[in-house]
Formats: structure tokens, C-alpha cells, sequence
């Protein structure tokens, strides 16, 4: 049931726990707290993000195109989101963690998506994993939820079947597609998943389902009316600069921070400015 106090005068649940899980995102929906979710990958990252106070970290597989170079997210593997997974956990001392399965490690075969999200689980210690698609992976969704695995779906555009759809931009424009994700996303909740991702949906169709679940819904790229944002940190911080969404807000311009901090460094060494006498032993 949704609060009837206003706004400024609930209880903040993120302010209450002293660690997030999935019950305490569901709390967060009910009492219409919105949810702040950010990307991580590694060790230092995750330490700030979790420091900071977010509510949920993404081990994404968009590790694939910020951290490794590749054009799509596709090829990463299951080692490598175990390994980044791994590196996050180790960090975070307050936020849930939720880790993406692979392209490869869960469609079209349920036992697979079983083991794939029981080695995250097992070798990374994360809190839950995240699997893209609706009615086409329910067995995989339903196989993983059977052994108390949290699940987080994923609708709207799903980078995974970039080369299905063939384009990035906006998805669920068409009244049949925007049906059948309000379905799946029913189904998704239906089964059993914590929560669901809308990546690049219109805002109306985003708000209109977040009103019919009574599950969190996060957004990419789907307006303010989900219950919480997510966003690559990466982005967010400017550390990448030929990626320039109309969703996107860069908070800082860190490429050209460090960029000069290096260039500065460079120089100091050339001149033998770096080290001086009190830098040294």
C-alpha cells in the first residue's frame, strides 16, 4: 500500500538498513522512495559507488564495451562477469549487487541458465542476477527462481539481441510491442522476479507499467515514472565521450581531469620537476 504522508515527511527506507536487499527495495516502492542504481566493475569503483550510498550495483555486461573495448555486449563471457563480479563483492559493504548473465549462458536452455546463475552466485558472492527478455526466457526465469536465485528481468531494448532488433533506438513505439511488453513484465512479476529493468521505452508506456507491477521497475532511458534510475557510472562520470544519449547526464567530465593530471605529470617529468627533494627518500 502506497503511503498517504507527504513525500518530505516519510521515513527514508534507504536511510533505515544497514543493507539493501531485495525486501528493502520492494519497502522502497511501496513507500514510493525512488531507487538510485549505478554500474560497477571493479574493486575501487564499487568501493566509492557503495561508499556513496547507492542502493543498487550493476555488474553489468556492458563491462564488455566500457572496460574491454567491444562494439556490443555480447562478447563477454561468464568467467569474465564472474571475475568482475568477484572484484565488486569484495568492495561493497551496503548495496545489492545483481549481476548480469551473458549472452549465451541462458537462452533457449534452462539448464544452462541454472548452472550459469549458480557459478555467479557460488564464485562471485553476489545477491542476484539480471536476464533479459520475457515469454522467450520464462523456463530459463523459471529454472533459475526454483533454486532461490533472485531474479531481476530486463524489457524494452535488450542489448543482448542487438543484432535481432539491428538498432539501439527507442523500442515499444508500436501498439503490439508495447503490449507485449506490459505482458511480459507481467509474467516476469507473475514468476517471480524482484524487480524489472526498462531500457529505451517511451515514458508513458514506462510509467504505465511501473503502476501495474507490484514489483520495482528501474529505468534507462524511460522517464522519471519507474521506480528508480540506473545509469553506466562510466557514463555518468564522463569517462567515456562517444556516447551521448538523450537520457544521459554527465555529472563530471572526468576524461578531461585525468587527462590532464596525466599531461601535467608527463611534463613535471620531462622537466625534472617530478620528483622533488621531499618526494623522495
Amino acid at each position: 500500500m502506497v503511503s498517504s504522508l507527504p513525500k518530505n515527511q516519510r521515513m527514508s527506507v534507504n536511510k533505515e538498513v544497514k543493507r539493501v536487499t531485495t525486501h528493502v527495495l520492494q519497502a522502497m516502492k511501496e513507500k514510493e522512495e525512488k531507487i538510485a542504481m549505478l554500474t560497477a566493475y571493479d574493486f575501487s569503483m564499487a568501493r566509492i559507488t557503495d561508499a556513496a550510498g547507492i542502493d543498487v550495483i550493476l555488474v553489468g555486461d556492458s563491462a564488455s564495451n566500457v572496460m574491454a573495448g567491444h562494439e556490443t555486449t555480447l562478447p563477454i563471457t561468464l568467467d569474465q562477469m564472474i571475475y568482475h563480479a568477484s572484484s565488486v563483492i569484495r568492495a561493497v559493504k551496503r548495496a545489492l549487487v545483481v549481476v548480469d548473465l551473458p549472452f549465451g549462458t541462458y537462452q533457449g536452455n534452462s539448464r544452462a541458465a541454472l548452472d550459469s546463475a549458480i557459478r555467479i552466485m557460488k564464485e562471485s558472492g553476489a545477491h542476484a542476477v539480471k536476464m533479459e527478455g520475457g515469454q522467450e526466457i520464462e523456463e530459463s526465469v523459471r529454472r533459475v527462481l526454483s533454486a532461490g536465485i533472485p531474479v531481476m528481468g530486463h524489457l524494452g531494448l535488450i542489448p543482448q539481441s542487438i543484432y535481432k532488433f539491428g538498432t539501439y533506438t527507442v523500442r515499444a513505439r508500436e501498439e503490439a510491442e508495447a503490449r507485449k511488453l506490459m505482458d511480459d513484465a507481467k509474467l516476469l512479476q507473475g514468476l517471480g522476479c524482484f524487480g524489472i529493468v526498462l531500457e529505451k521505452i517511451p515514458a508513458k508506456l514506462a510509467t504505465d507499467v511501473s503502476k501495474h507491477l507490484d514489483i520495482p521497475t528501474i529505468g534507462i532511458g524511460a522517464g522519471a515514472g519507474t521506480d528508480g534510475q540506473v545509469l553506466v557510472t562510466h557514463d555518468l562520470l564522463g569517462l567515456t565521450q562517444d556516447f551521448h544519449p538523450r537520457f544521459l547526464r554527465r555529472y563530471l567530465d572526468l576524461f578531461t581531469t585525468i587527462q590532464g593530471a596525466i599531461q601535467s605529470y608527463i611534463s613535471d617529468v620531462k622537466a625534472i620537476d617530478f620528483p622533488n627533494e621531499d618526494e623522495q627518500y
